[in-house]
């Protein structure tokens, strides 16, 4: 997806792949259900992990890529962003 510049499902695959690895060491740290949420700085913050400034810049460019992909209501604001941002 990255070579044919589907940039926008990029971040969603990645946001989608971080939700899943904090909500995995969420359990595995607090031994509890993950909160019901796609937002990965409140996941990481709530597991200890949000600590690191280039961690809470990817978490934050990450971050809306969830929701947007799967309700685009500003999808080419959000591709014009990523082209400008990724560096292939």
């Amino acid at each position: 997806m990255l070579e044919t510049n589907r940039l926008l499902y990029v971040g969603f695959m990645c946001h989608q792949t971080i939700e899943k690895i904090l909500k995995a060491y969420y359990v595995s740290q607090i031994e509890d259900k993950p909160p019901f949420t796609h937002n990965l700085s409140m996941l990481a913050n709530q597991s200890e992990l949000y600590s690191k400034e280039e961690h809470k810049d990817l978490l934050d460019t990450l971050g809306p890529l969830n929701i947007e992909t799967r309700y685009p209501t500003d999808k080419d604001k959000i591709m014009e962003s990523l082209i400008k941002s990724v560096k292939i």
